[in-house]
């Protein structure tokens, strides 16, 4: 068995990306990391770790985040609230029942999915 110990994003902007999910989740970044460092960890249910890397994203992503609301929040309300934080929408995946999910973008181009919350379900 192993243990995950992080999810580790290529970026650009290590600080600026890692500040954006910082918001979309609510966690932490580690506070010995700054503006100017290759590496920036968000500290969370799950560590993220944003390394700069010089060549730029060119294909979809392999891995992607599925995120959900918390607190009581719906998709859409999610996805308002992150479209807010600097990302955009992608592609909408949802079906005329409701159900599915919005692929986004985020500041970097990196996809993730927003998909409804358990409590949503009925």
């Amino acid at each position: 068995m192993i243990d995950v110990h992080f999810v580790t994003f290529d970026c650009a902007q290590p600080y600026e990306l890692a500040t954006f999910w910082s918001k979309a989740t609510g966690w932490e970044i580690h506070p010995d990391d700054g503006k100017e460092d290759d590496e920036v960890l968000l500290q969370g249910k799950l560590n993220l770790l944003f390394i700069r890397v010089p060549e730029g994203k060119s294909v979809k992503n392999r891995l992607h985040l599925d995120v959900t609301g918390s607190d009581g929040t719906t998709r859409d309300q999610e996805v308002e609230r992150l479209v807010g934080l600097g990302a955009v929408v992608h592609e909408e995946r949802r079906d005329p029942d409701d159900k599915g999910w919005v692929v986004m973008l985020d500041p970097e181009g990196n996809e993730f999915c927003v998909c409804r919350a358990a409590y949503e379900k009925s």
